[in-house]
Formats: C-alpha cells, structure tokens, sequence
C-alpha cells in the first residue's frame, strides 16, 4: 500500500497562469473528467466530486457519461480562477484517500486500493528514490559491468534505470540509431495500437502526441528525444550485433561475441546480460514457391524500401494482420490495383479515436496545466488495461463450441460485427469474407485506421484463395487465376516463438538456451532461467500484456525487477544470481494451470501468441496489476545466489 498522503514531485507547470486564450481553449477542448481531477486535486473540493460522481459512467458501460452543461460550464469557470489566481491555494501531500476517491469518480467505478501503487507510479505521482540515493543498499562494484541487448523501448529503458543504480553497462544495438521496432519500421501508415498518452514512460510522459495513437515516426522522435534527455548514446555501441553469450563458469563471467558492421568479431565479457530485443523484430519471407524469381520489387513491411515507387502501380499485399490494416489506407489512393492476399481472418475493432488529432487545446493543457497530463494518462491507461481483461477469460458454463468465451466476450464480439454490417452494408461478399469464427482477443486485435474504407475502393480487392506459386510478373492462386503485379509487400508478421533469435545463449554445462526451448519457451516471471545465471529477459516466456495495451508499463517493471535481482544478489555478497529448479518449476505449472481458463486455449484461437501445439507461450495470463505487484522484489528464496 502507499503512504497515507501523496508528496508531489516538483511541477515545473508553475502557477498562476496568465488567463490567455491558450488557456480558454484548453479549458473548452479538454477532457472534462481530467480538467475535474485538477480542479479537485488543487483544491480538495470533495463536493464537486459528489456533484460530478452520478453522472459520469464507466467505459465500458455502454452509457456515455451525462454531464449537464451547466456544471460543465462551472467546473470550467472555477478551474480558470484557481489557476489564475495570483495565490493559488496551498494544498501540500493529497490523503491517499482522497485520491482513491477521484480516481473512482473520474472513470465511473471503483479503483481498488490493489491499483493504487501502480498508478501512483505510472501517473508519474510517486517516483521510487533512485537506487544510488537509498540508505544501507550495496552500492554495485566499479568492476561490475552490465550487457544489454538492444536500443529500443525497453533497452533505452533499462539503460536509464541501470545508471540510476549505479551499474556500469554498455547497450549493443544492431542498428546505428536508437529505437528498435520504431527505427526499423518505416511502412506508410505504421503506427502503435496502444493509445498515446500511456505509451511513453512513466518517469518521462511525452505531452507531444498529436493523435491518440502514435504514428511510428512520433513514437521514434519520442525514443530520440530519450536519448538526447539521458544522454544514453554514450553506453551504446550502434551497428553492432550481438552474435553469442557464452558463460564462463570458472571466471563467473558472460562471454558475449558481437559482430561488427564490416564483419569482424569482438569478444566483450560482462558480469549480467539483459536481452531487450524483443520478439518483433525477427521477419523473414513467407515460404511461397517461386518467390525469388519474381522479377518487380519486392519488400516486407518491417524492412521498408521508400525507393520503391508506389505511385501508378499494381501491388500485392500479402497479409491481413495489424501491419497490413495500416499500410493498405496509406496507398490505396496512389496505386493503380492493390491486392489484399489474405491468409486468416481478423476481428476488426472500431475506436473514433484511432485517427483523431489530439486537439491544440488539449496539448495546451498537457503541456501547462498542473496534474493535467497525469490524470490524464490515468484515465487512458484505465480504458487500455485491465478493463479489458474480462475479455479474455473464460466463463465455465459457458458453451465450449461458442465463438466467445463469456457474456462479455460475446457482447464485445456482436459491437465488432455490428460495426462491420454497418460498413458493409453494400457489400456482403465483404462480411462473409472477413468474418472470423473465433473468439475476440484470442489472437491481436485490429484496429480500424481506414482499413474497412480501403477495402470498399474500386481499386481494391480481397483475394482469400491460397496462393500456388509467385510468378515473374505475378501470383497464381490454387484455382488458377493470375494476379500481374509490379510490387509486392510482405505484411506477414514475425518469428515470434524463436525468442533467443540468432543468437546462441549458452549456460552452465553447456546448455543451450535456443535448443532447450524450441519453440516452447518457458521462464520464471518471464525473466529469467535456471541454469543461466545473471542471464535477464525482457518480454520473455508468458510475460506479454495481450489482452490490453502496456508493453511499456511491462518494460518498465521488468527493468525494476532485474535491477531487484542485482541489489540482492549484491546485498547476499554474491556474483551470480539465478532461479531455483523448484521455483522454476512451480512457476511454470502454475502457468499451465490457468492457461486452459484463458481464451488463447480455445479450439479456434490460432496466433503468433501460441506455439505449434498450440500452447500460449507469450500470454501473461492474469492482470498487469498481478505482473506489476510480482516483479516489485525478488523472493529470496527463489533463487539461488551465489
């Protein structure tokens, strides 16, 4: 539990402010939940909260919230004089209760107290004293020295947290700019599924967005900006690959070969290695005979060739997943034929919001109004996450052959259907080729950015037969028919079960990570691996959010918990730290015995989220509240330190 009051960190949003018309039109532009959460916090006016508390409904409710306007209008009014007035009231640290109240108010329903060191963190309201700063903690030995692998969300990430605490570290990354997914991925329309204003660190909340889903180059200008902030270039060796981490057993060490951009090999030994690379950036061309003979362009969307003109020409696009549902509104209008080759069926969610700009009054108030930009993101972080998670969890009664798994899966199964009719009016060859037969969630959800729109254009169409071979100029389908084609774009995902990828990770006794697993990983929290010791994961085995958005809220606690395991490994006077067998062991069983509750085990529920035997092996089958609260601190006992 937090403290029985909150102490702000110091805002540099400093009041009063000049009642300018920047000001208005954030306060007539908005949200009004938010703008009510500052006023509330400014004043502690619990009385507004109880007169705006019958009118605001929970999101998934149904009811859109029915503020009058004139309370509206007062709200606004009050909140411009507070903030403009020359002595704004003193209100030093919010009772903890109180904030539980307005956070209850503000979404429609109960915030339990379980929640509320998460939040508290993540609105950026409560930030843990850096590791260096801590009373009676065993400062890391100057010799110490940390690998990690990878510059994008989580290795910048970690790479801030890591020098915070004192340990030296380099960052091996195999491109020559930070980023990683968002460096690499350049196709028109690429963007982040997650909502803007969460998808940033908590410790640094971008107030930049200018819609509230991130296109991917404002996602990478973020990531830049990072970097520049923290000066974190400086522990980054760019244009270099990791290719092995091999222990050393008798120096208690880890051997890591990189390989240089001209091809040479450097042997660097570090104490611990954080693999941060992540799982989606592993692509490689679909298995279709005759592809290599296929004499026009060819590309996939994760390594993007802008010199291929788009302009004018007959183009492929094989794959319907999240990349494809982007990338085919970005061209459609300026291709002469566009092909959509689809290979399975999606659920398509409709959210206004997907394409719409974030307001400049809304940017104003993130920007300059005191705690805007933290309730804010609370708000969007409580629409994105566990809300959610009812979704994906399985009702025993209810019928096995059903394509939902519960009431609440099934009504979030007939709002996408009921928005695909209403698209499709016109075109019910559309509906019947688009309807999937599996439960919503059970594999990554797309959200409609145009998607729908393209497919109805006269220049446009969904080819769901199976292709036979890749011509020359062209694609044959099973039945024979013929597509000529000038360009084709692989939108076919990644390989997400490989979760070691090209490298070999070799532990003690020469066990070797990649064969171990196959493609059947499998970790203690998804962090780390008996037998591989001071060897740290990063999304690793049953540790993906995928039934809400937060891979940067799991980033972030993963980084927290290695750095967790270093301090106790150091505070026991030890140089190596890994997993028990047996907390390995029970950790794991207690995974398969809730994965058969969770809709990625329905008969149907075929994704990158499963392995061959069908098997989620990338899920986190519980809250993000749950992963959050386990990865505080280590368990000592569920190690061995020695």
């Amino acid at each position: 539990m937090p403290k029985d009051s909150i102490e702000q960190p110091r805002d540099e949003r400093v009041l009063p402010l000049e009642d300018s018309p920047g000001l208005r039109q954030a306060l007539a532009e908005a949200n009004l939940q938010t703008l009510l959460m500052v006023y509330v916090h400014l004043t502690q006016d619990e009385a507004m909260l109880g007169r705006f508390a019958p009118c605001i409904h929970p999101v998934f409710s149904g009811r859109p919230s029915d503020i009058p306007t004139d309370l509206a209008e007062e709200l606004r009014d009050r909140l411009a004089e507070v903030l403009t007035r020359p002595v704004p009231k003193a209100t030093g640290a919010l009772p903890v209760a109180l904030m539980k109240r307005m956070m209850s108010v503000g979404v429609g329903e109960p915030v339990d107290d379980e929640y509320l060191p998460l939040l508290l963190e993540q609105m950026g309201f409560e930030r843990p004293l850096p590791r260096l700063k801590r009373s009676g903690r065993a400062a890391p030995p100057e010799n110490f020295s940390v690998l990690v692998i990878g510059a994008g969300l989580t290795g910048l990430a970690a790479s801030i947290k890591l020098r915070e605490a004192g340990y030296d570290h380099v960052i091996i990354e195999k491109n020559p700019e930070v980023g990683g997914t968002w460096y690499e991925n350049t196709y028109p329309g690429v963007g982040v599924d997650t909502p803007s204003h969460f998808y940033s660190y908590s410790f640094e909340i971008n107030t930049d967005w200018t819609t509230h889903y991130p296109k991917g180059h404002e996602m990478q200008a973020y990531l830049l900006r990072v970097a520049d902030t923290y000066d974190l270039r400086r522990n980054i060796r760019f244009n270099t690959r990791v290719v092995a981490c091999r222990f050393d057993e008798a120096a208690g060490l880890w051997a890591v070969t990189v390989r240089h951009a001209d091809g040479t090999e450097t042997l660097i030994t570090a104490n611990a290695v954080i693999n941060a690379h992540g799982p989606l950036n592993r692509w490689s061309w679909p298995e279709i005979p005759g592809l290599d003979g296929f004499q026009g362009a060819k590309m996939h969307t994760a390594a993007w060739n802008s010199s291929v003109g788009l302009d004018g020409k007959r183009v492929a696009v094989i794959g319907t997943g999240a990349s494809s549902a982007q990338l085919v509104p970005a061209i459609a209008e300026r291709v002469e034929a566009l092909t959509v080759f689809m290979r399975s069926r999606h659920w398509v969610l409709h959210n206004p919001e997907i394409a719409a700009a974030v307001t400049e009054g809304t940017r104003w108030a993130l920007r300059h109004i005191p705690h805007y930009r933290e309730w804010f993101r609370f708000r969007t972080y409580w629409a994105a996450a566990d809300g959610l998670f009812v979704n994906v969890v399985k009702d025993p009664d209810w019928p096995a052959d059903s394509p939902s798994v519960s009431a609440h899966n099934e009504a979030m199964r007939q709002y996408c259907l009921g928005y695909m009719h209403s698209k499709f009016a016109d075109r019910p060859d559309l509906i019947e080729k688009l309807t999937p037969d599996f439960p919503v969630f059970s594999k990554r959800i797309v959200l409609d950015a145009g998607w729908f729109d393209a497919l109805k254009r006269d220049n446009v169409h969904l080819e769901t037969g199976k292709i036979a071979r890749i011509l020359p100029n062209g694609i044959r389908m099973e039945d024979g028919t013929e597509h000529e084609i000038d360009v084709i774009v692989m939108a076919t995902g990644f390989d997400v079960s490989n979760m070691v990828g090209s490298m070999e990770i070799v532990g003690r006794n020469g066990r070797n990570l990649g064969r171990e697993w196959g493609d059947d990983p499998r970790a203690y929290l998804g962090v780390t691996v008996p037998g591989y010791p001071n060897f740290f994961l990063t999304v690793g085995p049953n540790s993906a959010p995928n039934h809400a958005a937060g891979q940067n809220l799991i980033s972030e606690t993963q980084i927290n918990y290695i750095i967790e395991c270093l301090d106790l490994m150091m505070a026991k006077g030890g140089k190596t730290i890994e997993p028990t067998r047996e907390a390995y062991i029970a950790w794991n069983e207690k995974i398969d015995r809730r994965l058969p509750e969770m809709i990625w085990t329905h008969p149907k529920a075929k994704s990158y989220y499963n392995n061959r035997k069908g098997r989620p092996f990338l899920s986190w089958p519980y809250r993000l509240v749950d992963y959050w609260t386990c990865t505080r601190a280590p368990v000592a006992e569920h190690f061995t330190i020695a």
